[in-house]
């Protein structure tokens, strides 16, 4: 049965093209999963993704979470992704929507601020003000998306808890899946055909 939150994400995308998974509603165990991937693309930024209703819900983030209260980061919501798509580092080859290099710069899971059950997510999200509390390897703590000014435009912003600091998180530039890093340039030319096994 066709999923109607992952049309938009199937749309962009040939998957005879491209290794990122195919449209499908996942299902999480006993805890709500997040993940960020890092993505060099036309441009660098960061795919800041939660786990909601067997899909991930899908902000990209130009300039990286920020540990530091004051720092409000701006994060452009996006099409929902697949549930297996928090697993996913490799290449997406030129000619595909988002060709570039991805890795999985943290993941781990989250629960909702106070109230903890889907529900009060499901709500938070319709009214544009989620707060979240992450477990993540980077990521840890309480934070907020709130929109504001037009449906897609949301900040990403540190809550004041211990895990806040000025430290730049993004100086930590490993993947926490495959330990490695972003090539320092997007590879200039890439097979578009994906081998089959």
């Amino acid at each position: 049965m066709p999923i109607r939150s992952l049309s938009r994400y199937r749309r962009k995308r040939n998957f005879t093209n491209t290794p990122e998974p195919k449209p499908a509603r996942g299902k999480h165990r006993s805890s709500l999963a997040f993940v960020v991937q890092k993505h060099r693309a036309a441009h660098l930024h960061y795919d800041f993704r939660l786990e909601l209703d067997g899909v991930l819900k899908s902000w990209a983030v130009p300039k990286g979470p920020s540990l530091d209260p004051r720092q409000k980061r701006l994060a452009i919501r996006v099409e929902d992704h697949p549930w297996d798509y928090r697993n996913f580092e490799g290449t997406i080859p030129e000619g595909n929507y988002g060709a570039g290099d991805v890795i999985v710069w943290d993941r781990g899971t989250y629960r909702c601020a106070g109230a903890d059950s889907e529900a009060a997510l499901r709500r938070q999200l319709r009214k544009g003000s989620l707060k979240i509390v992450l477990r993540g390897h980077k990521l840890k703590g309480g934070f907020a998306l709130v929109r504001f000014g037009t449906p897609r435009r949301w900040l990403l912003i540190k809550a004041s808890d211990q895990y806040a600091t000025l430290r730049d998180v993004t100086q930590d530039d490993r993947s926490v899946k495959s330990h490695r890093r972003l090539p320092d340039a997007k590879p200039a030319k890439a097979n578009p055909k994906r081998r089959r096994t």
